[in-house]
């Protein structure tokens, strides 16, 4: 029986040697050597890492397997590989001068990036904590994210550092190699305040669909096929549309409701969380 409850954590820690992969490999490389290399290998072992972090929860469930060493090591995992990977890689992508301006705007932009990912990661931890002997009011905190997961803050600077990288921005929007340091910059400050903010973001878990069984089947299969494909030939483009689709979502998702009050019922599940920490 022990033997499956190492099940989650081995999970888990397939997912850290992933993150941890991705900044070893980025420490190793030359700068300004296959850069877009290095983001395209680095984003699919994220995928990866990302995977295994939505697995190991599930698995846990399923065998009943929840404990304090788990939900503690699959945060210290998250903040590794979602939080400190892409900081890494979007420093490692820029090459910039030392002791220069946009040098050191780009080291704030990525430890901003870190920080608050950590501070996110220590949020969910505690209010978890708070309430989990609370069922009704964990079942209403698993309704949505209260901040931009860091999981998908991470999809997010990947996608974009991935995407100003490949040959459809160079022939769409070609930049200046100041530009796309300041657009990513600046990339890196916003998903770091999105995480640490009391927006609410959707939770996929939580999604119910009113369709036939055949028929979500049939759309979940067609759905994973262009994905795949979209993978294999059109990863950037693709993991950028997937990464701020959601962002994009969640942000307009609590606009409509800041704008409409307290007193329409309309998307109460995003209200501001006011009790976060």
């Amino acid at each position: 029986m022990r033997q499956f409850y190492l099940l989650p954590n081995i999970i888990t820690a397939f997912g850290l040697s992933c993150g941890l992969f991705v900044v070893f490999k980025a420490n190793m490389t030359e700068p300004g050597v296959g850069t877009y290399e290095l983001l395209y290998s680095s984003a699919l072992l994220l995928l990866l890492a990302a995977f295994a972090d939505l697995l190991d929860g599930a698995v846990a469930r399923i065998i009943r397997a929840e404990s304090e060493f788990g939900s503690m090591f699959d945060s210290l995992a998250d903040a590794i590989s979602f939080g400190v990977a892409p900081s890494v890689l979007f420093l490692k992508s820029l090459s910039l001068d030392p002791a220069t301006g946009l040098s050191f705007f780009a080291v704030v932009g990525a430890m901003l990036y870190t920080i608050c990912g950590v501070l996110r990661l220590v949020r969910f931890n505690v209010r978890a904590h708070e309430i989990k002997t609370d069922k009704d009011a964990m079942i209403a905190y698993k309704k949505n994210f209260t901040g931009l997961p860091i999981p998908a803050s991470a999809a997010g600077a990947i996608s974009i550092n991935l995407f100003l990288h490949s040959i459809f921005a160079q022939d769409w929007i070609p930049l200046s190699y100041n530009a796309r340091a300041i657009i990513l910059t600046c990339s890196m400050i916003i998903l770091g305040y999105l995480m640490v903010s009391k927006w609410k973001f959707p939770s996929l878990k939580t999604l119910h669909f009113r369709v036939p069984s055949f028929h979500l089947v049939l759309f979940t299969v067609l759905l994973a096929i262009f994905i795949l494909y979209g993978i294999f030939y059109y990863l950037p483009l693709v993991l950028l549309v997937c990464s701020l689709g959601y962002i994009l979502t969640g942000c307009i998702l609590t606009l409509i409701r800041l704008i409409a009050g307290k007193k329409s019922k309309t998307l109460v599940d995003f209200e501001i969380d006011d009790d976060a920490p």
